[in-house]
């Protein structure tokens, strides 16, 4: 089968073996995947979690159609239009944990449904069960133009929040913000930002952060959180180190919390993916829950887009197609 590997020379499409599920895998013949800001550091050999290095099928989540059951493998049959999560996606075929996926509703095409695994669990997950919001609260969303980020501002609004802020540096980006589950859009580039979000919650602060960006936007989180909120890390697209004042976040009585699908184990991923059919499933079967599709590339031009990806121009997702 067609795959994107990485080699001892970079990542190419190279042809691999079509692989075999067992025990609770499936096999997905694959239609259209989903590109992430963490498959770009893959792509020039970087580990990720337990994935990574020479040999490496690259990609991350994916839609298609079930060709084979492992023999533990439940809830799906032979046929079904599923989307999930797994390593390896950037390939005519895919193997994952069957509790790492979910049915692709009837009117919903592959290609969204390629888009939506890693943002519908990942935020769940941060906004609802990490960072508890609960209705009537205020979310800060850092780095919310990603298709991550999108999604973190619409589940807060599903979940009933009364604000909903999203961060971006870049002002075209910023200004669509608030037809994806934003309120207000501010620019954490500028110094004034902080001032801006408390003004915006009479003084005191956000109840949660769900923050991608870390780095140098540390300090000014805490200062941004109220009284008892809490501060999810995501990701840190803006450094994985910086200055931390642990005397703010004391008297403020910050919970600083970290997530990170790569130290799951696969019970706990399966519940993620649970808790999210429970509690959101009817808005993404509706459509009220949705991303932006960016650009669509034919999975033969994958490396034009890894680099529309790289330059960092796009909003929501990019989606490949086979």
């Amino acid at each position: 089968m067609k795959a994107y590997v990485y080699g001892a020379n970079g990542a190419a499409i190279t042809d691999v073996p079509k692989p075999s599920p067992n025990g609770t895998q499936v096999l997905v013949k694959v239609h259209a995947c989903g590109m992430n800001r963490a498959d770009l550091g893959m792509i020039k050999g970087h580990v990720h979690g337990a994935a990574g290095g020479v040999g490496t099928v690259l990609g991350m989540e994916w839609a298609g159609e079930i060709v084979e059951l492992g023999p533990d493998a439940k809830g799906f049959k032979i046929g079904d239009r599923v989307m999930g999560s797994g390593p390896g996606g950037y390939a005519e075929y895919a193997v994952t944990d069957y509790g790492r996926m979910f049915p692709v509703p009837a009117s919903m095409d592959y290609e969204q449904a390629a888009s939506l695994t890693l943002a519908l669990t990942t935020m769940h997950n941060a906004v609802m069960t990490v960072g508890a919001l609960q209705p009537g609260q205020s979310l800060l969303v850092q780095g919310a133009s990603s298709g991550v980020g999108l999604m973190a501002q619409q589940i807060a609004k599903l979940q009933g929040a009364k604000l909903v802020i999203g961060s971006s540096t870049d002002a075209a980006r910023r200004a669509q913000l608030t037809a994806h589950g934003a309120d207000m859009a501010i620019d954490s580039n500028d110094p004034a930002w902080v001032d801006q979000v408390l003004k915006a919650t009479d003084g005191a602060g956000v109840d949660v952060i769900i923050d991608q960006v870390s780095g140098k936007l540390a300090n000014q989180n805490l200062a941004a959180t109220k009284v008892l909120g809490r501060i999810v890390n995501v990701g840190r697209l803006g450094g994985t180190h910086g200055d931390f004042d642990f005397d703010l976040h004391a008297a403020r009585r910050i919970q600083y919390i970290g997530v990170t699908f790569r130290t799951r184990s696969i019970e706990e991923i399966r519940d993620i993916f649970a808790k999210v059919k429970q509690d959101i499933w009817p808005a993404v079967e509706s459509g009220k829950l949705k991303l932006p599709i960016d650009r669509v590339f034919a999975f033969g031009d994958i490396a034009q887009a890894v680099d529309y990806m790289s330059a960092n121009r796009h909003f929501g997702k990019i989606v490949l197609k086979f």
